[in-house]
């Protein structure tokens, strides 16, 4: 904390009179827009279910700080643009990250220093790690208010630049660099991330990616029996131990495929009838055609979807798998439903670019994937903050029905209406930041209360107050009747 007195400066840019800049003695915090959120989290539980999980060996006499505090300090340092262990030095002694823990801003005790969240972060454990897992399929679980009629779950990866010389970084050639590939499953319908896990360097991106469909299809499934579960994967992740698994448990899947010489060959019809449209009308076209194909790897043949496309920039030819039912009588219908996927593409470049989620610069591959985790919990944390400020998007009449009885005008759009308008920037992170969360304000503790002060004009006062009106709203609904 900096002390009035230390310093005092006079600029004089403004006419006659001096502009007196100095430090004074105040509680002063810029990152006033957590505290709302806290306020949520304390009704929803995620970071203290997150920190539960932990197994915590300590000699609690000696502790100075709690699990849950230092787990707080992290995931919120995370959203509020501070991704490394480093940035908690400064933070330790900020008024609101005090509060955020669970501590008076005026305690004279800071939070914990860098040294302190290293020891933290690599004294995780394997089996803390399968607790966490599941902490995220329960929380997800939990942020439905009602049984799901379908759940939509997609997998994607992004590298990870490494940060020195860090546990299972590999060079990975397609990328240039020495890297980890950490990997993410989202649920399309609400953008959280249900599970996510982090591979080594060089590995394939659907390794493992079999026995985690399994693994959340039994756990989602015990809880909602009767629930439809889509499965969402590009070609680099797609591998037939995941057709077949998706089958074995009642999982309708789209997968993407390269466009091999078979491929290319049975499609090359229905591209010269694209180019021949397209040179006729001056309109691009995208056309069509479906039929059964059987890789010699596969133990059966799988209905395929192929999309020839024609317009000014050339042309270009794309390949599903897919075992939805429409599909075979508008494969146009799945097709799309397939692409809608990149929206969990934009979810992952949230969390990378966004969270900071690449940067995994512990040396242990436990601490990086426990990193990874906690990026995982700021992003959810986010993503379910958003949806309390965000307006429902306009009716649509053709809401109910399926993407493969949809009108083509129709069909490219409808996916995208499960985002919902956020006023605060369509999600990203930063724009949340520079609109709710990078705040400054005067934080006055009393006896009677803790007065936090805002300044009047801040221009995004009416979202701030949004949301503190939607988490009181919360905690008053999930107190305990008297």
């Amino acid at each position: 904390m900096i002390r009035q007195g230390v310093f005092q400066k006079s600029l004089g840019f403004f006419g006659g009179k001096p502009v007196v800049v100095e430090a004074a003695d105040v509680q002063l915090t810029s990152d006033a827009g957590l505290l709302p959120i806290r306020q949520l989290d304390e009704v929803w539980g995620l970071t203290e279910q997150f920190a539960a999980a932990l197994g915590d060996t300590r000699r609690q006499t000696s502790v100075d700080h709690s699990m849950l505090q230092m787990v707080r300090s992290r995931v919120y340092g995370i959203l509020a643009d501070y991704p490394d262990q480093n940035d908690h030095d400064a933070l330790r002694s900020d008024p609101a990250f005090k509060l955020i823990a669970d501590r008076s801003p005026d305690d004279q005790r800071d939070l914990a220093c860098q040294a302190t969240l290293s020891r933290f972060e690599n004294a995780i454990d394997v089996k803390s790690l399968f607790r966490l897992r599941d902490v995220f399929i329960d929380q997800f679980i939990a942020s439905f208010d009602e049984s799901p009629a379908e759940i939509t779950l997609d997998l994607d990866a992004f590298d990870d630049p490494a940060h020195g010389q860090q546990q299972l970084v590999l060079f990975h050639g397609h990328y240039g660099q020495y890297q980890y590939l950490p990997v993410a499953w989202t649920c399309a319908e609400n953008d959280m991330v249900v599970m996510c896990s982090l591979l080594y360097g060089t590995a394939h991106a659907g390794l493992g990616a079999e026995d985690d469909l399994e693994y959340l299809a039994r756990r989602l499934r015990a809880v909602w029996p009767d629930v439809r579960i889509l499965f969402r994967g590009d070609s680099g992740g797609g591998k037939p131990a995941l057709y077949e698994r998706c089958e074995a448990f009642r999982v309708e899947y789209s997968i993407g495929i390269g466009m091999n010489s078979v491929l290319k060959k049975r499609s090359q019809t229905l591209l010269e009838e694209a180019i021949r449209q397209f040179e006729q009308t001056g309109v691009k076209q995208r056309l069509f055609d479906a039929f059964d194909y059987q890789a010699g790897t596969w133990s059966q043949p799988r209905w395929t979807v192929i999309k020839a496309e024609a317009g000014p920039e050339g042309t270009n030819r794309r390949a599903i798998l897919t075992n939805r039912p429409g599909a075979r009588v508008v494969p146009g219908g799945a097709y799309d439903g397939y692409t809608d996927r990149g929206e969990s593409e934009n979810r992952n470049k949230e969390l990378k670019c966004g969270l900071h989620a690449d940067r995994l610069s512990d040396h242990r591959y436990m601490a990086n994937l426990f990193r990874l985790y906690l990026h995982c919990l700021s992003h959810n944390l986010q993503v379910r903050t958003r949806r309390l400020i965000a307006d429902p998007p306009p009716d649509d009449p053709h809401e109910e029905l399926p993407p493969e009885a949809l009108p083509e005008h129709h069909r490219r759009r409808c996916h995208n209406r499960r985002r919902q308008h956020d006023p605060l920037g369509e999600g990203q992170p930063g724009t949340w930041r520079t609109r709710l969360i990078k705040v400054a304000a005067e934080i006055r503790v009393s006896v009677r209360r803790i007065l936090v002060r805002l300044p009047r004009h801040w221009p995004y006062l009416n979202h701030f107050e949004q949301l503190c009106t939607a988490a009181m709203s919360l905690s008053h609904a999930a107190r305990p009747p008297d």
